[in-house]
């Protein structure tokens, strides 16, 4: 059987299902199943049980599966440790980050990705959800927050600062002008479809004094763009990071209205993240994309703000 076959047989695990490895490969459903089909007949197994919702393996498959993935992964890497020799970086990476992350700082890089690597596919998969790398099949991920506690290779690309914005129109009028993050609490604040925006604010003033701030509003947004933008429009207070809005500052569209502090949502100490699942050799594609990334997206980030 070729390890074409037993890829097959390890994403159908996996994935629990025909018609996802199909979605995933770019073929008919059909041609998955009739491979598999084929795989059982030559090992006179029956390694799935179907049914009209799921794939599932059957107790011969699970223990033929535990012993194959070892093996195909060794079958893997030697191919990849041959190929790279002399082989320019081909196949498809997988790569995903956050849908704000990935319109403001990936989408723009993409000329320059493609022109580096003619032959190299990109799949960029933009998502707010954590994505599994092994359950997803995805090679890198771009993760923003604390430091990952997952089982995976994380470098810091950067720290991260998160401030309150506002328009200057908002701060102006004596109505809504903000002075001390505890004004917050009197006012209706744009917040985050995340659990740990949506109550409580925290601030560290230059004397490294914490305090923490509930906060309300009758607007709450998934995507940190249109939240951005929702501040942009004067519509209240937002907490927002840093590479997020860093031309808006610049061109005078926010303000910081609490420029001696420090702001943050659940911790002081967030990042940008590369990850990738831990292995022994990781794969060229691989590697050129992470090197790609942590050359040019400094460029797109810019320095982090001091705090």
């Amino acid at each position: 059987m070729n390890l074409s076959t037993l890829r097959l047989l390890s994403d159908v695990a996996r994935l629990g299902s025909f018609a996802a490895v199909a979605r995933e490969r770019d073929v008919d459903p059909s041609a998955i199943s009739r491979a598999v089909a084929a795989a059982e007949d030559e090992l006179a197994l029956r390694l799935f049980q179907r049914t009209t919702r799921r794939v599932a393996l059957t107790e011969a498959g699970a223990a033929y599966l535990a012993r194959i993935e070892p093996l195909i992964e060794e079958l893997e890497q030697a191919r990849q440790e041959a190929t790279d020799l002399a082989a320019r970086p081909m196949g498809t990476i997988r790569l995903t980050a956050s849908i704000a992350f990935t319109q403001v700082c990936l989408v723009p890089l993409l000329p320059a990705f493609r022109d580096a690597f003619p032959d190299l596919a990109l799949d960029l998969i933009a998502s707010d959800g954590q994505l599994d790398l092994v359950e997803n099949g995805i090679d890198l991920a771009i993760r923003l927050g604390p430091p990952p506690e997952t089982d995976v290779t994380a470098t810091r690309l950067r720290a991260t600062r998160y401030r309150v914005c506002v328009s200057p129109s908002y701060q102006q009028d004596p109505a809504t002008r903000l002075n001390h993050p505890s004004d917050l609490t009197r006012r209706r604040c744009l917040r985050q479809s995340l659990p740990e925006y949506q109550s409580r604010w925290m601030f560290r003033d230059g004397a490294g004094q914490e305090t923490e701030v509930p906060v309300t509003g009758d607007l709450r947004v998934s995507n940190a763009i249109a939240l951005r933008d929702c501040a942009e429009m004067g519509l209240g207070p937002a907490l927002l990071v840093d590479w997020l809005t860093a031309d808006a500052f610049a061109q005078g569209r926010l303000i910081d209205p609490f420029p001696g502090h420090t702001a943050y949502a659940s911790s002081a100490d967030t990042g940008i993240w590369l990850i990738y699942s831990s292995r022994r050799y990781l794969p060229l594609k691989t590697r050129v994309t992470l090197d790609f990334l942590k050359a040019h997206l400094p460029s797109r980030l810019g320095p982090a703000t001091a705090s």
